[in-house]
């Protein structure tokens, strides 16, 4: 048994200050004020610190230099590094990609979520998929961009055939990011539902109705809200007003202050509710690295500035942020509380994926943690009970 004493343990619904939590092999004992350790444990002393449920984060393609896309062994690789980030589950996430490469991701994928990996947890993928609008691809790449209904157009691979590896390797598929006003796309939301993937709409230049459909028709995610996506107006809402108008949509939000202004965020918060809101880093092969280093996204080089990361022409490419700067940012610029923060960054993904037992720091709960200093810096991390990570060691 292990038993952190002395800290601030975030509950759903409030904060024991100064409490003691039990661990017994892979689950959450106890919860309660100071009492002394049973004959044998082993007790850490967290004072002056925060417990909180660990991160889940189900939108980052990499990170210290490793993408999702560099071939055999990454996501292992990825997996190692996010503990230290306060990361205890993640969905691995691709851009728009050829067959092979799908294939090759879902298959790391796929062995790592049956094999013992001393890391954070590797959930089903989340594919930022080729069937997106090429009018807000951003930083994906437009030759690989598809309809669903694609035959082999000049020798390259179809649609249908990236559809044939998602069938293939359905386990290993959590999130499929579409736009659904493409051909074929609203038809393709109510199919892959009912495969068990979750549909996010984003990257997309639907206007409100096609949203709605897209939503009536199945879908119940968001990808990075605002960012890539028809813009909020007053009298046009788009997909982001289609977004924020539905309860039984989970919207993805990148909670750095930079991709959203901290204003727009706090709006979204509000509109949806922290349990409508999931926070994530959108984060790349650049986080973890300093400004002016470069890495990859999906192949392409992007460097690191000081505030995102950009491909070699200025694009924006996605985020240098780490989730233990997302739940600060929650906290110091969005005003939120902690409890707040700790549902964005821990329940609402948790819940949204089904992951039952996870999310929450609750009796009988897996023991995924994170030890938080009082500047918001990870301390401790916990995967199933077992220490992974700790700051200033070679855990």
């Amino acid at each position: 048994m292990i038993v952190l004493t002395g800290g601030d343990i975030v509950l759903p619904d409030r904060i024991l200050t100064n409490g003691t939590l039990f661990i017994d092999g892979s689950r959450i004992a106890a919860i309660e004020t100071p009492r002394a350790a049973p004959a044998g444990a082993s007790t850490i002393d967290v004072h002056d610190s925060y417990i909180v449920p660990g991160f889940i984060d189900v939108h980052v393609h990499g990170v210290e230099g490793h993408d999702t896309l560099d071939g055999a062994g990454v996501i292992a690789s990825i997996a190692s590094r996010l503990p230290r980030y306060g990361v205890t589950a993640f969905c691995p996430t691709t851009v728009a990609c050829a067959p092979a490469d799908l294939e090759n991701v879902l298959s790391q994928v796929g062995r790592a979520r049956t094999e013992p990996l001393r890391g954070a947890r590797v959930l089903p993928a989340h594919l930022e998929s080729n069937f997106i609008n090429p009018e807000y691809k951003g930083a994906q790449p437009a030759a690989c961009l598809r309809r669903p209904t694609d035959e082999r157009p000049d020798g390259a691979f179809s649609g249908r055939e990236i559809l044939g590896v998602i069938e293939q390797r359905e386990a290993d598929v959590g999130i499929i990011t579409v736009a659904p006003e493409l051909p074929g796309v609203l038809d393709l939301i109510p199919r892959l539902v009912r495969a068990g993937h979750r549909v996010s709409l984003g990257h997309s230049g639907a206007d409100f109705d096609q949203a709605i459909a897209a939503i009536d028709a199945g879908a119940r995610h968001a990808t990075h809200l605002f960012n890539r996506m028809t813009p909020l107006a007053h009298r046009t809402p788009g997909l982001a007003g289609a977004i924020l108008s539905r309860d039984d949509v989970a919207a993805e939000l990148i909670c750095d202050g930079y991709h959203v202004h901290p204003a727009m965020s706090c709006m979204a918060m509000n509109a949806k509710g922290v349990h409508g809101v999931m926070a994530i880093t959108d984060g790349t092969a650049g986080s973890g690295l300093p400004p002016g280093s470069t890495a990859r996204l999906g192949g392409r080089s992007i460097r690191v500035s000081d505030a995102a990361a950009v491909l070699d022409d200025g694009t924006l490419a996605g985020s240098t942020l780490t989730m233990d700067r997302a739940f600060r940012n929650i906290v110091t610029l969005f005003d939120a509380s902690i409890t707040d923060a700790a549902i964005m960054c821990a329940t609402t993904p948790a819940r949204a994926l089904g992951l039952t037992g996870f999310g929450v720091i609750a009796e009988g709960n897996v023991a995924d943690l994170v030890v938080l200093d009082r500047g918001f810096g990870v301390a401790r991390t916990f995967v199933a009970g077992e220490e992974i990570f700790r700051r200033g060691t070679s855990l």
